[in-house]
């Protein structure tokens, strides 16, 4: 059997994950733009700014590791953006069946 960390990735569908992946980063930083400055316009105090501070601090360490497009890796990248809603299924569309059904299997476990 096939480990999930060894499945081969065509060039497109390298492409389609790659465009997927992106997709998902622009939806969720243009929703962590809105978020910010939302708390930055209630700022009244100085630890309100520090409150941000760590808040912007933890989403950062968040999403350094989120989006990577590593073929060992890419699915569980794909399967975590779906489970959190950055991501419908819809839009891996021209990916390999199997790796479609893998993603949508792993959005249940993970």
């Amino acid at each position: 059997m096939m480990q999930i960390t060894d499945i081969e990735w065509s060039t497109t569908e390298k492409k389609i994950a790659q465009a997927a992946l992106e997709k998902a980063k622009e939806r969720e930083i243009n929703a962590l733009l809105a978020t910010v400055r939302q708390q930055a316009s209630g700022i009244q105090e100085f630890n309100d700014l520090w409150h941000l501070h760590d808040f912007l601090s933890a989403r950062r360490y968040d999403l350094d590791g989120k989006y990577d497009s590593r073929n060992a890796t890419v699915i569980f990248s794909l399967a975590g953006l779906v489970k959190e809603g950055w991501l419908k299924i819809t839009e891996l569309e021209g990916l390999d069946r199997e790796k479609i059904t893998k993603v949508s299997a792993m959005t249940r476990m993970i």
